[in-house]
């Protein structure tokens, strides 16, 4: 699918490409590092479009005629009586393995945030899905962690991933957006760009 304007994918997340791949989209792929730090006061649903909007400015002093697209996944559990903490991408094996079982047997959020960003304009949104785990075993957890190094994930798995096919039985929302892009949001702010030939 060829657009108007050269598409950066600005991510070296794998999932991320394999999505733009399979929706046929043409891009390339440019990332500048970034500081992803950011205010423990923002509220949690923020911060998915703050990281991917920050990845995008970036770009924005020597930007072109390209079509710049970041994106940031987040995974937050939402505990009773007590603020909603995100998950971010484990230091190691024990810290995945605590996360997992955080995770198991309860539901939570899967927050990704898109920035779109041109030199006319600049687009940042977010798509939610929920995320039901079944109760996870130690053995299954162990397996996974040690079978697929899950430490480049946010919250420790990947939903495309072994424990993603045994331990989710339901997702309300998009698959996609858990996987880390929702293709059908990026769609639609691509679309006028699409060469309709």
């Amino acid at each position: 699918m060829k657009l108007i304007k050269p598409l950066v994918l600005a991510s070296n997340s794998p999932r991320r490409k394999e999505i733009m791949h399979n929706a046929g989209f043409d891009f390339t792929v440019k990332v500048i590092p970034t500081d992803e730090s950011f205010s423990e006061r923002m509220p949690v649903e923020e911060v998915p479009v703050f990281l991917a909007k920050t990845k995008a400015e970036c770009f924005k002093e020597n930007l072109q005629d390209e079509i710049i697209l970041c994106a940031d996944t987040v995974v937050i559990i939402d505990r009773e009586n007590e603020s909603s903490i995100i998950l971010n991408k484990p230091a190691d094996y024990e810290e995945a393995k605590g996360m997992l079982k955080m995770l198991s047997g309860r539901v939570h959020r899967v927050i990704t945030g898109v920035c779109v960003m041109t030199k006319e304009e600049t687009i940042g949104f977010s798509d939610t899905s929920f995320v039901h785990f079944k109760e996870l075993s130690d053995w299954e957890i162990d397996y996974y962690i040690e079978r697929c190094k899950p430490f480049d994930k946010a919250g420790a798995y990947g939903v495309q991933d072994f424990i993603g096919m045994i331990g989710i039985p339901k997702i309300e929302g998009s698959f996609y957006t858990v996987m880390g892009l929702p293709v059908h949001r990026v769609y639609e702010v691509l679309e006028k760009y699409v060469v309709k030939k």
